[in-house]
């Protein structure tokens, strides 16, 4: 039988009173510790900042911890580890000496409920209803704790050691946020009427943005307009007027030698001058070439810091792959820009029985942002260069091929490029039914080509800079 509570309080010893005083402070600092924690990890770099600046130096200590999270987030869960390992043992072992086996049982389960509402979920819950005030109240103990060197050191070699038994290096920095928890959060916020589905569209653009090389957005070389070195003014703006563009590169042997770029005012000028037979190397300037494997992020300031808004991409080989335009960059950012001389139609044609017509130069990421299972991503970048590379020549018109449950026919075929695509499931797939209704093409993605046109002898054009028809 165990002691009546009389019994037990009047057998305490001073070592029992030291270890309950213990057990409740270690509990404290439990509590403190997975406030810091949560508070800490939840402030934006954005926020601290701004309480730098007002609430001086304790908000100088947050920005401190915010600004490199590796400083604090180690110690502050070792420490953390530590009391609560320590703060358990003790209580066992108290219980051990007052209750016996049975005591030990009951402690533990006491422990449990105790370290989770009172040092756990309390606190962190608080933490997060009043993140600027527990994040300053965190953020001098903590700052402490971070420069304490033993813990410090004690942090470091663990981390170490943990760092041995996995694979790699490691991570040096931490913890970070992906691009697909980024995406997650702006989807969360377009469900709680925080922000507008289109605000959404356009976080994922700008993510997306970053990752896009020019390769990616160019106007590709069979679908440039140029004009010969030969030609008179006259002939360049009769060009320019029929395709309704207002640049244009000027070669001289072939595609592959740009040697410079005219402009319609220009041309306009020196035929007022009475100029019109005059060379158009005469009046044309200096072409600006870009890698095809220049990121677009990096190309947009670069354009507009010069003032240019076309550019020559070459391949590694030095030869032209295409064109850029100004117009093309800022695309991808707000969806496709048309101008009184481009002709409007339809990305995406959805045919009965959920199949769909594209255009051949279609990327293979938009087309994946209608197809459930995706097609397969690799050296090609569009849905015409999946068709080549799966059928291992240039296919005849009507040739099909299978890929990643799909079936996709090269319906047009223009010399050696696939102009059109049909993609249907296989049959023993079922369609998706987030796929938008075959009556509703609104599901299309924005910014993608149009589909062919007419007979599929005209290129389809994209904006009245670029020397281009694609």
């Amino acid at each position: 039988m165990t002691d009546p509570p009389g019994t037990v309080m009047a057998s305490l010893t001073g070592g029992d009173l030291a270890m309950i005083v213990t057990i409740l402070v270690l509990m404290m600092a439990t509590t403190f510790l997975a406030l810091a924690e949560t508070a800490l990890t939840r402030m934006s770099r954005s926020k601290a900042h701004a309480l730098a600046e007002s609430k001086g130096t304790r908000g100088q200590r947050l920005l401190w911890l915010v600004t490199r999270p590796e400083r604090f987030l180690n110690p502050v869960l070792l420490t953390l580890l530590i009391c609560q390992l320590v703060g358990a043992t003790l209580l066992g072992v108290l219980a051990d000496d007052l209750f016996g086996a049975w005591g030990v049982a009951i402690a533990t389960i006491v422990n449990v409920v105790l370290v989770f509402t009172v040092a756990e979920a309390a606190p962190k819950t608080w933490a997060i209803q009043h993140p600027e005030r527990s994040a300053l109240l965190a953020a001098g103990p903590v700052a402490a704790l971070a420069r304490f060197w033993p813990i410090k050191v004690l942090s470091r070699g663990l981390i170490g050691m943990a760092n041995v038994l996995l694979p790699g290096k490691g991570l040096k920095e931490g913890p970070f946020v992906s691009e697909e928890e980024l995406l997650a959060l702006a989807d969360v916020a377009v469900e709680e009427a925080v922000i507008e589905e289109e605000e959404r569209d356009l976080i994922e653009q700008i993510i997306e943005f970053g990752d896009t090389v020019v390769r990616e957005v160019m106007v590709p070389r069979p679908d440039m307009i140029t004009v010969s070195a030969d030609f008179r003014v006259d002939d360049a703006i009769e060009v320019m007027i029929l395709n309704g563009f207002s640049r244009v590169p000027v070669v001289g042997e072939g595609i592959d030698d740009v040697v410079g770029m005219v402009y319609a005012k220009d041309l306009m000028r020196a035929g007022r001058d009475g100029q019109a037979e005059t060379p158009v190397t005469d009046v044309m300037r200096d072409a600006r070439f870009v890698p095809e494997s220049k990121r677009i992020a990096v190309l947009l300031p670069e354009m507009q810091a010069d003032h240019v808004h076309l550019a020559v991409v070459v391949d590694e080989y030095g030869g032209t792959a295409g064109l850029v335009t100004l117009e093309d960059l800022i695309e991808e950012l707000v969806g496709e820009i048309h101008d009184e001389y481009d002709r409007e139609e339809a990305k995406v044609e959805y045919l009965p029985g959920g199949e769909l017509r594209v255009n051949g130069v279609m990327p293979i990421d938009e087309i994946n942002e209608l197809l459930r299972p995706p097609l397969p991503e690799g050296d090609w970048d569009t849905v015409g260069g999946l068709l080549l590379h799966l059928s291992g020549h240039v296919p005849a018109e009507g040739e099909m091929v299978e890929c990643g449950g799909h079936r996709l026919w090269a319906e047009r075929v223009q010399r050696r490029r696939i102009g059109r695509v049909r993609i249907a499931l296989a049959p023993d797939l079922d369609r998706d039914d987030d796929r938008p209704d075959p009556e509703d093409s609104s599901g299309a993605p924005s910014g993608s080509p149009t589909s062919d046109q007419g007979d599929g002898s005209e290129p389809v054009e994209r904006g009245a800079d670029a020397g281009s028809g694609a």
